[in-house]
C-alpha cells in the first residue's frame, strides 16, 4: 500500500528522488493522508525559491471536510512546484504517488532525508 521507494513523515508525507541531477526530492502526501482529508478542492503551495524548514508549515490542502497544513519532512529550497494542482487538485486523491506530488525541494542536509520512515516503519505507526 505504501512504495517501498518512498521515505515517510510521522505528518504523513512523503519524499522521492525524481532522479533529477539538482539532488531534489519530490513531496508528497500519502494515501492514508488523502483519505483522511476527504476530497481536495484547493491547493496552496510553497513558491519556487521559498526557503523552507523542516517540521513548519508551508502550504494548505482545503478539502470538503476540512483545511490541513503541508508540513515540511525536510529544511531546503522549494525548485518546483506542481502547477497542474492548481486546475485539478483532486490530482492529490486519485494519484497521490504519482501526478499528485506537491513540491520539489532541494536538501539543505541530505542527512535528513536519510531520517525519516521507510515504508514499514510508516505503516507501522498507522497501528500505533
Amino acid at each position: 500500500m505504501y512504495p517501498e521507494d518512498l521515505k515517510y513523515t510521522s505528518e504523513h508525507e512523503w519524499l522521492r528522488n525524481p532522479g533529477e541531477t539538482d539532488g531534489s526530492v519530490r513531496v508528497g502526501i500519502t494515501s492514508f493522508a488523502q483519505d483522511a482529508l476527504g476530497d481536495i478542492v484547493y491547493v496552496s503551495l510553497p513558491a519556487v525559491g521559498d526557503t523552507i524548514k523542516a517540521g513548519e508549515s508551508c502550504g494548505e490542502l482545503e478539502s470538503t471536510k476540512s483545511v490541513s497544513d503541508i508540513y515540511a519532512p525536510i529544511s531546503g529550497e522549494v525548485v518546483a512546484a506542481n502547477g497542474s494542482l492548481d486546475a485539478t487538485p483532486e490530482l492529490v486523491n486519485d494519484d497521490p504517488y504519482g501526478g499528485g506530488w506537491l513540491f520539489e525541494v532541494v536538501p539543505a542536509d541530505s542527512g535528513e532525508v536519510d531520517g525519516l520512515l521507510d515504508a514499514a516503519a510508516y505503516e507501522a505507526s498507522l497501528d500505533a
